[in-house]
Formats: structure tokens, sequence, C-alpha cells
């Protein structure tokens, strides 16, 4: 672990994602520059605090411990003793930062392996069985594997029930019949299971393998609501009597010009009695950027949302947006595609063969997977929201959020901390090996984008002719799909009764491209989205599911 001296630390800008853990005397992190054999020799440091024990009152002993996690971050150990009651206590605090979003992880528990797998629960995160619907609140920090998590369950719920069955048996037969196939899943004879993990403060983890495939192992970052900033202590929730904010709080689009050509400013009243004009009477023109006052999802404070309309030649308009925040710092783009709901998903296969076809325009939605057989690669729905990029350009991005996961940020060795697995070190260093590759053009593979929206779009170079490279099947969407995507619930036509009825999906063709010139028309989307991502998206085009 590398050591830390806050005196030699670069000023930075302080922001509200500033750590939440005090500072403990004694716990320092090795500065980079020390020798890496001289730090793996070296004992970590464990501190001795006397605390006061809650069972007896009288004074028991705390040791902290600052340790990194594979894959994860620095976190500290925290153990409490008491010598005269024996009453004993252990917890785990994240030792970083409130990350700007909040993540949530799935797993699909298969087989032994899976139940060995490490999992972080921050006091801030819930965890849940989601076969049994039973869910392990907010509070107590954990770090254990899921075998362990599970025994936990299983033991708080075991407390008491000799005693329930003799005086609430009703009670006891409901916990009981939760119970049972719990303890089957702790002795490994009730695969599969689905567990989650949802962290507002983005600092619970559970641990990924390089061997997930089929949508086993999913992560999503999502923006926090108000109510969750509040409870992290980042922000005041909005008033109930109020509830947005007015337009005079929010500040000019950008402090150096850099969005100045955004236009119009449009005003965020909601009252049907104010003579402001609200949204129901503004034009949205394709190509035309517009800037709305929005709460900042990571501090709360007002911040802008630039958004444009686009129409990409051959297929439909699609909306960019990006969210820029000049209280912390926190920028995000995202695209949502427009029009109307297909009757059938679409199924794109790229086939990329050349340098040259790293270079094409790619539109992933946020409903749309994307598979890459060759390299083992794939990208659950949701996990990167909307992005309009070239095909190098997706590759990077997968590539980088993935080390971002398996890796702590600012390890610039990549060997995943001391205590990571040589096996699975060589798996990772595989792994990153073959989509490096991919990206610089040394490997041809097939790129697989799945969508059941059809809202996904690869570049055609000889459109509107097609290309034998590029290979499009449609499929019909499954019942559990629809109802996933929230289509079964859709009310859209007012039927005889002045109720709601639901209406057939149709489909429709895709937008033609108009008489401008084929070539001009490629190039003014990338023009457009360059466009917007300055206005206020990082460079990059970081992790973003945030919505318009």
């Amino acid at each position: 672990m590398a050591e830390y001296d806050r005196g030699d630390e670069r000023e930075v800008r302080e922001s509200p994602f500033q750590t939440l853990t005090k500072h403990i005397a004694g716990l320092k992190i090795q500065n980079g520059d020390t020798d890496s054999s001289e730090v793996e020799d070296e004992p970590k440091v464990v501190e001795t605090i006397e605390s006061l024990c809650i069972s007896c009152e009288e004074n028991g002993e705390t040791r902290l411990l600052l340790t990194k996690i594979p894959y994860f971050r620095e976190i500290i150990l925290m153990s409490f003793s008491c010598p005269y009651c024996g009453f004993s206590n252990t917890e785990v605090q994240s030792a970083g930062q409130i990350r700007e979003r909040g993540t949530k992880f799935t797993l699909k528990v298969t087989d032994l392996e899976d139940m060995d797998r490490q999992i972080i629960k921050s006091d801030t995160a819930v965890f849940r069985l989601e076969d049994l619907d039973v869910e392990m609140p907010a509070g107590h920090g954990q770090l254990t594997n899921i075998e362990g998590i599970l025994n936990l369950i299983l033991g708080d719920l075991e407390a008491g029930q000799r005693r329930r069955k003799k005086e609430e048996p009703e009670l006891w037969e409901k916990i009981d019949a939760i119970v049972q196939p719990l303890l089957k899943m702790t002795l490994n004879q009730n695969f599969p299971f689905t567990i989650t993990l949802d962290d507002p403060s983005g600092n619970s983890w559970i641990e990924p393998s390089s061997m997930d495939k089929d949508s086993k192992y999913q992560k999503v970052e999502y923006p926090r609501t108000a109510e969750q900033n509040e409870s992290l202590g980042l922000g005041e929730a909005p008033d109930e009597t109020n509830g947005h904010h007015t337009t005079d709080e929010f500040p000019p689009p950008s402090p150096n010009g850099l969005t100045a050509h955004v236009v119009p400013q449009i005003p965020s009243t909601t009252s049907p009695s104010d003579d402001t004009t609200t949204l129901e009477d503004v034009d949205i023109l394709a190509g035309q950027n517009y800037s709305l006052p929005t709460a900042c999802p990571g501090c709360t404070h007002p911040a802008h949302l630039n958004l444009q309309l686009l129409k990409i030649p051959y297929f439909k308009e699609i909306v960019v947006s990006a969210v820029m925040c000049l209280h912390c710092n926190y920028r995000s783009s995202d695209v949502k595609t427009g029009g109307e709901v297909p009757a059938k998903g679409k199924k794109i296969f790229l086939d990329v063969r050349e340098p040259e076809d790293l270079r094409r325009d790619i539109l992933k939605s946020e409903t749309c997977c994307v598979k890459i057989e060759e390299i083992g690669v794939e990208v659950t729905p949701g996990t990167m929201g909307g992005r309009f990029t070239t095909v190098e350009g997706l590759l990077t991005q997968i590539r980088d959020d993935l080390k971002s996961t398996v890796f702590d940020v600012g390890d610039e060795e990549e060997d995943g901390g001391d205590s990571m697995p040589e096996d699975k070190r060589k798996a990772w260093e595989i792994f990153f090996n073959k989509i490096d590759e991919a990206i610089q053009g040394e490997l041809q593979y097939t790129i697989l984008l799945e969508d059941p929206l059809a809202n996904s779009y690869v570049q055609n170079f000889q459109a509107p002719e097609p290309e034998p490279k590029i290979r499009e099947e449609e499929y019909l969407r499954s019942e559990e799909v629809d109802e996933e995507l929230g289509i079964s619930d859709m009310r859209t036509r007012m039927g005889d009764g002045g109720e709601y009825e639901r209406e057939e999906v149709q489909g429709g063709d895709a937008v033609a491209g108009g008489e401008e010139d084929v070539e001009a028309q490629r190039a003014r989307p990338a023009e457009l989205v360059s466009q917007a991502t300055v206005a206020g998206a990082s460079e990059g085009s970081r992790i973003s599911d945030s919505s318009l």
C-alpha cells in the first residue's frame, strides 16, 4: 500500500464528494514513489483506540486497519471487543469519497465459485435476495463473501424461532417458509438465485469475474434523487411547498463562453397561470441547441441540461444531452432516441475487418446489449447508458469502464493489490490484451448490437445501398421483455369510456436522409454531437444513464 502524505498532496478544488471518513491518527497510505518491494515487506499498521462498550458501559478496545481490496478501493476495517462483558463487533467503512452516482449490482449465483465472491456492503447499501424477496436494509457495513452474508441473514431470521413456534405459530410458519430455501442456498443446494446490491453512495461492490457472460453480472450507475443526497449529507431535498428551483437560482450556461451558442434559454415555469412561456409552447428544432435548468445529480445544486435534437440519415431522430454543474464540476452526456415504439426488436451485426471500420459512427441506445464473442465482451442494457460515438470509441469506453471496476482508480500498476490471486490477475491481463488488439485493429471480430426497441445504429459507408459488412435481423420481443420495458403497461388511446386503453405497437420506417448530400449528412451528426459535448459533457464520454 502506498504512503499518503497530505503535505505533498496537490491542491484540488473542494467538492461535495469529499471523504466522509475522519482522519485517523497513525493510519497512512504509502506514497506511490516508495519501492513496491519495501511496501510489501512492511506490516500493515493497526491503530488501537479505547472506546466505550454499548453493552456494559465499560471501556473496550477498537482496532482500525486501513487496507485495499482488489478490484475495488481502500476501506477501513473496524473491530471492537470488550474484556468485561465479552461483547464484540466488526464493521467496514469506505476510506474514499462518495461517488458522483449511485450503483446497483446484480449477480446470478449459479455455482459454488460464485458463493466465494467478495462483497462489500456499505452502511448505505441495501442487499436483496430477489428470489425470496428478502432484504437487508442499510446500516452496518459488511466485508464478507456471498456465502457469509447469506449465513448472516439466516442467523438473524432463525433467532427466536423456537419461541415463535410456541407463542406465534403463524409468524413462525411465514419465517420458516423463507428459512428453509435460504438454508439450502447456504448449503449450495438451491442454484441458481439472484442477488442485488443497491448503494446510492456508490461505495459498495460485488467481485466480478472475467468469465461472466449472458447477463450474469451487471453493474448499473444511476443519478441519485434529492432525498438520497439529503440522506448522504450532500444537500437538502426540494421544498415540498415549492418542489423546484426558480430560474434565477441557476447560473449562466458557462463562465468561459464555451456554451455561448446555446439558445434559447427555456424557462422552467410549470404554473398554467404564469404568462411565462412553458415547454409546451416551444418548438424543438433539429440542429438547434437548448439549455434547461435542472438539479445536479451529484450535489443537487442548480445546473444546466444542454440538449440538441439531431436526425441521423437513414435512421431516426435522436436527442443528445449533456449535464454540467459549475458547483461540483459534475459532467455527463447521454443519447436518447425519438420516434414511435417499433413492433419488433433488431439485431445488427458489424464485421470489423480493417482499421477503417473502427471509424464508423455507432449509436448504442440504453436498451441495447453489445456482444463481441471473439474477445468475450458482453455489455448488458443500462450499463453504459446511451452512447453516440465510433466503434473505436465504444471499445475504448468498454475497456476503461471494466478497468475502473477491476482495478482501483490510480492503480497505475494495474495489479489489483497484493492480495489478488495470480490466476485471476493473469486472466484479466489476457482479457484486456484482447480488447487492446481489437481497438488497434489487429484483430478481426464481429460486433452484435441487440436492441429490443430497434434504437441502435451503425453507419453504412455505402448508404443508401446495403453493405456486406453490416447485417440486420428483426425479431419479436417476448412478453417478459415488453413487461420489463414498460410496453405492456402503455395506455395511449382514449377509449369510449373516457379511460386510456392499450394501443397495439405499430412499426415504422426509418427516417430517410432527405435531399442533402449523403457525405454531408454523414459528417453533420458527428459535428453537432461534438458541439453538444463541448457544451456540457466531459471529454471521453463518461458513463451516463441520466434521463432528459
